[in-house]
């Protein structure tokens, strides 16, 4: 009697043995690639996101508080610091508090916009891990790379101003000064109230650096679709004095600041319209690919196979 477990086999037309192969089951269906509007965080209740958010509010805020404290407690360092520019301006120029409330005041200062500075990163990366788990996957790859650009484009205004702009800026209104009060305006021993020159500075550099955010928020606009490269350069025409007017506000108001700032915002709004353009040329032939691709994948008497 053959054994239950020999596997039976069956002779060919040549006289060799085969083992035989039962019909294997159905197959399993291979799982779907991940959509890439899918996302990546676990469903939470209202109440969860607002326990999350309260957090968040509680970290930065104390992430804050501690750079201020760095700050008030290195505030002569900081003071070298936004002091640079004066001196390099070459202006002749003495800071002095002018009341006893002046000091406490510019340490204020001085702690407010060093701790906003110093605690931005922590602030940042607080508010990423809050809002990354409801993004899709397509929208965290932009969404990472809009922090990597707009990092860099808001060192790069910050740098721009601290050096470049801010001396010429300060030596520009030294000698408006005296062209208003006259000769005795000349002496070296010009005065500014210290307090006033902190915040200022604080501002001009803060201004400057949100101002060369300009093409992170153009581009995501028009990633979102409310702009596009025909509107953006249809606005190219106002952008020069909309970035004319940013550069009376953020500088000093004189001409030749106003100029020296307009001119890189304009130069990243052209950039912002030109990467609009490459980016609907990019999408256009795409779409072009695709209808090709569906045209000739489409059963019709032009693509019917030969059958005599």
């Amino acid at each position: 009697m053959a054994d239950a477990s020999e596997e039976p086999r069956l002779e060919s037309e040549g006289g060799q043995e085969t083992h035989y192969a039962p019909p294997s089951g159905p197959s399993q269906p291979e799982e779907p690639p991940p959509d890439e509007e899918d996302g990546g965080g676990e469903v939470k209740s209202f109440l969860e996101h607002l326990e999350d958010l309260r957090w968040v509010l509680i970290k930065s805020g104390a992430a804050l508080t501690i750079a201020m404290v760095v700050c008030l407690l290195a505030g002569n360092y900081v003071v070298k610091v936004l002091t640079w520019p004066l001196e390099r301006s070459g202006a002749g120029i003495k800071l002095l508090f002018l009341d006893p409330a002046g000091p406490f005041i510019a340490s204020l200062h001085l702690a407010l916009f060093g701790g906003m500075i110093l605690g931005a990163p922590f602030i940042l990366y607080y508010v990423i891990q809050f809002v990354m788990p409801a993004l899709k996957i397509k929208e965290k790859k932009y969404f990472r790379l809009a922090l990597v650009v707009g990092g860099g484009l808001f060192a790069t205004g910050v740098s721009f101003c601290y050096f470049i702009i801010m001396p010429l800026a300060l030596r520009a209104a030294v000698q408006y000064a005296h062209w208003l009060l006259g000769p005795e305006a000349s002496a070296p021993a010009n005065e500014w109230r210290a307090e006033t020159y902190f915040s200022f500075v604080s501002k001009f550099l803060l201004g400057m650096g949100l101002g060369f955010e300009m093409p992170v928020v153009l581009l995501t606009l028009v990633k979102i679709g409310i702009l596009d490269y025909r509107k953006l350069a249809g606005f190219r025409r106002y952008m020069i004095v909309v970035n004319l007017v940013l550069g009376a506000l953020l500088t000093t108001p004189e001409v030749l600041t106003q100029v020296l700032m307009a001119i890189p915002l304009q130069g990243l709004y052209e950039i912002s319209v030109w990467i609009a353009w490459y980016w609907e040329r990019q999408e256009r032939k795409r779409a072009e690919a695709e209808e090709k691709a569906a045209r000739v994948a489409r059963p019709g008497p032009e693509n019917a196979l030969y059958n005599p």
